[in-house]
């Protein structure tokens, strides 16, 4: 279940990521509202198009399975249907988690009580476009031999991200180090996710100059 600051995080992630290289310097707060708003609807899209997989999976696992009832004397091929099935059942789970908590977006803006994730959201982008060449220079540091520039673009703003919470938004290492690493099994690959973890332990000793 997502929390308002993970939400604000993955949805900050997305954001980052619509902009180009050559624009982070010269956005003004009405362009960075635009590409959060480019994001909730990527968000909402990657949930539907999540959700449309999990279906498919869905049936073509019960076909499987209806298919392997009609034949006796297969054991192994009913277990592997059935696992196939488990799988596709706690992958629509998880999605449909995501997808409720995403449709519910508005109420979490407006609900008393709540955590603006608008703002936050503008917020660590503002923080991360301000402060880029310091973020990266001291990413660069807990590195060792790489450059933060050579890393794929989604695993360099998990970074600033996580560098972003620890530094700036006072937030305990070991949450964001949780976050980032979610962020990361979400939507890097394997070596991006072995790398990021391996940076974020070295950031513990990187202090903002």
């Amino acid at each position: 279940m997502y929390t308002n600051r993970s939400i604000s995080r993955e949805l900050s992630l997305i954001s980052l990521g619509l902009i180009k290289d050559k624009d982070v310097f010269k956005l003004s707060n009405n362009q960075i509202e635009e590409i959060f708003e480019s994001a909730l609807d990527s968000l909402i899209n990657y949930c539907r198009d999540e959700l449309d997989n999990c279906e498919s999976e869905l049936e073509n696992a019960s076909q499987n399975l209806l298919d392997s009832e009609l034949h006796e004397g297969v054991d192994s091929s009913f277990s592997s249907v059935r696992d196939d099935l488990k799988k596709s059942l706690k992958k629509i789970e998880t999605v449909m988690n995501t997808l409720s908590i995403t449709l519910d977006f508005p109420k979490l803006i407006v609900s008393s009580g709540q955590v603006d994730i608008r703002e936050d959201v503008n917020q660590r982008i503002s923080k991360i476009i301000n402060n880029l060449k310091s973020i990266d220079s001291d990413i660069d540091q807990a590195m060792e031999g790489w450059r933060l520039k050579r890393l794929p673009r989604i695993d360099r703003d998990i970074l600033r991200l996580a560098y972003l919470d620890i530094n700036f938004l006072d937030t305990p290492f070991a949450v964001a180090c949780n976050e980032a690493v979610n962020l990361a099994n979400k939507y890097s690959d394997m070596q991006g996710r072995k790398f990021i973890n391996g940076v974020l332990r070295r950031l513990q000793t990187v202090k903002l100059q």
